[in-house]
């Protein structure tokens, strides 16, 4: 049941949308997921969504947190799907808020379909997912032509433990970016190396990226899970893999102003 928006009726029907948060910065955030952010009479959201974003919500608006780190899930999928539910059932309007995208890797078809079932309308309100927004942080394209034309994003764990095909992720003409894949550095880059990448290929992590405390570091395929070890990177980071990232200069850590483009 889609939406284009939340309907105006004498007696308000409970409604959920399903919003982007962006990837950390709370200016990353689009005009309409803010609108429905300050109309909303409950914002359930994740570990992801920024604590700076959150403070700007208006005092009275009701916040619940559902968040997941690995090993420590505040509440299961299944009781978020409910609860959803039941506050919409309540005559609420209600934000789901994910960090990122959440059409990327963000478990949204579970939550359409919990509603579907329920008789809840619902919209979903995209935003900028973290390897788009910390690609820009760090000044550099996803894409580029002649170097990589492909892009594949890559989740390093999966819900149903459902194998990755490594020989068909080491291409030397693309970008790969793994979301969730810090505690699998050493296994990505054995398995990319075995399938024939070289030790010396590039690779950009990025912890906490937009964030005001962001750290980037370049290394390489061989080298990457050590440096991760020695510098003590810290989840959420991502790890990018390709010759795009060949040039992007190390920082450990810095205040990252937003580049201006002309």
């Amino acid at each position: 049941m889609l939406l284009l928006d939340w309907p105006i009726t004498e007696k308000p029907t409970g409604q959920v949308a399903l919003v982007g948060a962006g990837p950390g910065d709370p200016e990353l955030i689009t005009r309409k997921a803010w609108r429905l952010l300050e109309a909303a009479d409950v914002v359930v959201y994740d570990a992801l969504v920024s604590d700076e974003l959150m403070a700007e919500l208006a005092t009275n608006t009701r916040r619940i947190y559902v968040g997941k780190r690995k090993g420590q899930h505040s509440m299961p999928q299944q009781a978020i799907c409910q609860l959803l539910v039941d506050l919409a059932r309540q005559g609420l309007q209600v934000v789901r808020l994910k960090g990122g995208d959440p059409l990327i890797f963000g478990r949204l078809t579970e939550e359409i379909t919990a509603l579907d079932q329920a008789g809840i309308g619902w919209q979903i309100i995209p935003g900028i997912t973290a390897a788009a927004g910390c690609a820009a942080q760090c000044g550099f394209s996803l894409t580029e032509r002649g170097k990589a034309p492909r892009l594949r994003l890559i989740t390093a764990h999966s819900c149903d433990d459902r194998p990755i095909n490594w020989a068909d992720l080491a291409h030397q003409d693309e970008t790969l970016v793994f979301y969730m894949g810090l505690s699998m550095a050493a296994t990505i880059s054995a398995k990319l190396q075995h399938h024939g990448l070289p030790g010396d290929w590039p690779v950009l992590l990025v912890e906490r990226g937009t964030h005001h405390n962001q750290r980037q570091l370049r290394c390489t395929l061989a080298d990457m899970h050590t440096r991760i070890v020695s510098e003590q990177f810290k989840s959420p980071t991502l790890i990018y893999v390709g010759q795009v990232v060949a040039e992007v200069a190390s920082s450990q850590q810095q205040q990252m102003p937003l580049k201006q483009i002309c």
